[in-house]
């Protein structure tokens, strides 16, 4: 992790233990603010704040449950507090992080047309790749909640029903265990069942964003999936950045999204810039390895539906959603091999695999493999990072 991904233009929010249980904190360089200490001090007393016991609470909910309008004003505040050198610190080195929300729903979307396209040409047609529906509609599913995990919380290997030979399925550990290189964004509004949410609302309805590792268990999803798609082998795990960096602080880096073209329905047509641009890396260290292999980088800007048109979707039907909720924006493709976000394409489906200096080749993930993604947006001296996503294979119990 750079010191430089936390700098005064970010200021996210997370949730941290440093021995005095679980509180709201702000990460500045290398150390956090102690909001729930600042809270006790008076530090937030000329804000007006209903209710300042969200600071001590163990997760982000009844803060986020505040509004915009208190987000906002929080911010600032710190901001003005380390620059007076007047803010509670914390040393990172000296906190664990913890899940920053209590996550109520989550929706996973499919809303790449680079990876779209790729599982299209491996699977179906490689002359017509993407579904009729695809460009009409941000395709998703509903996840589960129990599985989502924080950075340095480790995962094993799922065991499933696996069928190679298409004759009679095994129950085993996967032999295709991949990552998804995903961002995600945390709702920050509730809402009544039977109300949806116009894409013009939308980012008022949007606390910020996360960094997002959906891992998969391909040979476990291909063989379960028909006819309703992803179960087990995407519900072992999801891995989630601790810190949540605000639309506020990603505002320098809006950009318009690539044309869509059949034009959305009117309730998904998006006006102005609402993608964001964000590299984004993933690194991957086999146990043999001193250190990780860079094995693709790519950008977040040009995901083909935004995260206004996902949450319009989502509530179209007239869904409720509520403070906390998590939505993935599904693996993030560019248009090279080396800017691919999963490993069943960079390896193209076993028929490329990578080849690391100690003599290691792998075409899916192993046991004790180190999978470390970063997010980060930059330009002139103004850099808003989302730390890093690290998370380490363990063998099948």
């Amino acid at each position: 992790m750079s010191a430089a991904d936390f700098s005064i233009h970010n200021l996210p929010f997370g949730i941290f233990d440093a021995g005095s249980g679980p509180r709201a904190g702000v990460a500045i360089g290398n150390q956090i603010v102690d909001l729930a200490e600042g809270a006790a001090r008076g530090d937030f007393l000329s804000l007006d704040l209903p209710d300042l016991s969200v600071f001590s609470q163990p997760t982000l909910n009844s803060f986020i449950a505040l509004g915009k309008l208190h987000w906002r004003a929080v911010r600032e505040r710190v901001s003005s507090l380390i620059q007076a050198g007047e803010a509670v610190l914390v040393e990172q080195s000296a906190a664990k992080m913890l899940l920053p929300v209590e996550i109520g729903d989550y929706v996973d979307f499919y809303s790449s047309e680079e990876h779209a396209t790729n599982l299209g040409k491996m699977f179906r047609d490689p002359a017509n790749p993407l579904l009729s529906n695809w460009k009409h509609l941000p395709v998703g599913y509903h996840g589960r909640t129990s599985s989502i995990i924080t950075s340095g919380e480790n995962i094993r290997r799922p065991r499933g029903q696996i069928n190679p030979t298409n004759q009679n399925p095994e129950f085993a550990p996967t032999r295709q265990l991949d990552f998804e290189l995903e961002m995600g964004f945390i709702v920050g509004k509730t809402t009544p069942l039977g109300s949806s949410v116009s894409v013009e609302d939308a980012e008022d309805c949007i606390f910020g964003m996360v960094l997002l590792n959906d891992w998969s268990a391909r040979d476990i999803q291909r063989w379960e999936y028909v006819p309703l798609g992803p179960f087990l082998g995407k519900s072992f795990a999801t891995s989630m950045s601790p810190w949540i960096v605000t639309l506020d602080a990603l505002e320098p880096f809006r950009v318009d999204g690539p044309r869509q073209n059949p034009v959305p329905l009117p309730y998904l047509q998006s006006r102005g810039a609402r993608n964001f641009d964000i590299q984004l890396e993933v690194l991957l260290q086999p146990p043999q390895e001193r250190e990780p292999k860079l094995i693709s980088r790519t950008n977040f800007r040009r995901m083909y539906w935004n995260m206004s048109q996902q949450l319009a979707h989502l509530t179209s039907n007239g869904t409720n959603i509520r403070v906390g909720d998590l939505c993935g924006s599904g693996t993030i493709s560019g248009q090279t091999p080396d800017s691919f976000g999963s490993m069943l394409e960079i390896c193209w489906g076993g028929t490329k695999p990578l080849t690391f200096s100690s003599g290691a080749i792998r075409t899916f993930l192993d046991d004790g493999d180190t999978v470390l993604m970063r997010a980060y947006s930059e330009r002139e001296d103004i850099r808003i990072g989302f730390g890093e996503l690290k998370t380490t294979i363990l063998p099948a119990s």
